[in-house]
């Protein structure tokens, strides 16, 4: 039978999403991420060059997973609002591994900073030929539009960051009731925000 190198190297990456999520950089194993994807050491090394930079993979890999599935239409932001809430609902390795990487990193650079801050850049400018911040002039568009997109990413977000905030704050020990109701609120959310932008902007056209 031959070596198959892609699927290696999806198992490595697969295991390591798990690990770091739990784990984190610092606590992660490579022994661990080997043994459950069923292949050495010396494999992880030749691939990703390192543990380091085995977790900068997967943090980009996930956060460019969100970026392409789960794009925000201004002209339709109800629905891709709900959609980028269902996306991290089923994919908490995703909020996981960003806390971690700043908790971490602190302040400092990440991994792959400069291709992460390009791909938000592009989420931006398509925002902005949507319409967002319509009627002002550059560079206050790009700036109201990247202000909103941030704004947005954390009204969905947080309600996956911090599942214990939402157990206590909310009162509720049915966690699927809750999130059902936390989708609704935060598309409601978005869409005020949306409805006040927009009304912003005529005032200043």
């Amino acid at each position: 039978m031959s070596y198959d190198a892609e699927a290696t190297r999806r198992r490595i990456f697969d295991a390591a999403t798990d690990e770091f999520a739990a784990h984190g950089l610092a606590g992660a194993r490579v022994e661990r991420i080997a043994a459950a994807a069923k292949a050495n050491k010396q494999a992880i090394y030749l691939y990703f060059g390192g543990k380091e930079k085995l977790f900068g993979a997967v943090v980009r890999a996930k956060a460019d997973e969100v970026c392409h599935s789960s794009s925000i239409d201004p002209n339709a932001l109800g629905e891709t609002v709900g959609q980028l809430f269902d996306w991290y609902q089923e994919h908490p390795e995703l909020i996981r591994v960003l806390l971690w990487e700043a908790l971490e990193n602190g302040p400092g650079a990440v991994q792959g900073e400069d291709e992460r801050r390009a791909a938000y850049r592009g989420n931006v400018r398509d925002l902005v030929g949507a319409g967002v911040a319509a009627g002002l002039d550059e560079p206050a568009r790009t700036r109201a539009a990247q202000d909103w997109m941030f704004t947005l990413l954390g009204l969905v977000a947080w309600n996956f960051a911090v599942p214990q905030l939402c157990r206590l704050v909310l009162d509720e020990d049915d966690e699927r009731a809750a999130l059902a109701r936390r989708r609704a609120a935060v598309v409601d959310a978005a869409c005020a925000l949306a409805a006040q932008r927009q009304t912003e902007a005529r005032g200043q056209g």
